[in-house]
């Protein structure tokens, strides 16, 4: 599985998205810009000791991480307002899981052009703006890894 967080602004956030990554086995992709140096402590934190153990990438902008993405594999964008729930797609075990800004989230020109994969997490409150990134991350990849059987697991 894979993990793409374009332009993440909240060292935290991408700080415990790889810790969950490292512990999955989930490659997680960076697209910048960020809005934080690579090298911010509440990054390293947030990532604990993890990053050693993370395959990840670092990617200049969409269209470079774009053109590299496995064929056969899908975009599955998860950005409010999507469509469809997401558990209920069918999930690849190359499959990249798309989550956008934390202030703006995933560009509308992109959901538009995905529509058939832009999904969505329910949400209850109508006062609730959003859910926390990381948490958003975690809920959609165990879904993915669910589905898949957790291969992988030790």
């Amino acid at each position: 599985m894979h993990i793409v967080l374009l332009e993440p602004e909240i060292p935290p956030n991408t700080g415990n998205v790889a810790r969950l990554c490292a512990a999955t086995k989930t490659t997680l992709h960076l697209i910048e810009p960020f809005g934080f140096k690579l090298d911010d402590k509440q990054l390293k934190r947030a990532g604990m000791d993890y990053w050693q153990h993370l395959r990840w990438h670092r990617w200049k902008n969409w269209n470079d991480f774009a053109t590299q993405v496995e064929a056969g594999s899908k975009l599955w964008f998860i950005e409010s307002n999507g469509p469809k729930l997401y558990s209920a797609v069918i999930y690849g075990p190359n499959d990249y899981l798309v989550f956008g800004r934390e202030t703006a989230g995933l560009p509308k020109d992109l959901l538009d052009a995905s529509r058939e994969n832009w999904l969505r997490i329910p949400m209850f409150n109508r006062e609730a703006r959003s859910l926390n990134l990381s948490n958003c991350a975690a809920l959609v990849l165990y879904e993915a890894l669910r589905q898949n059987a957790f291969r992988g697991e030790i």
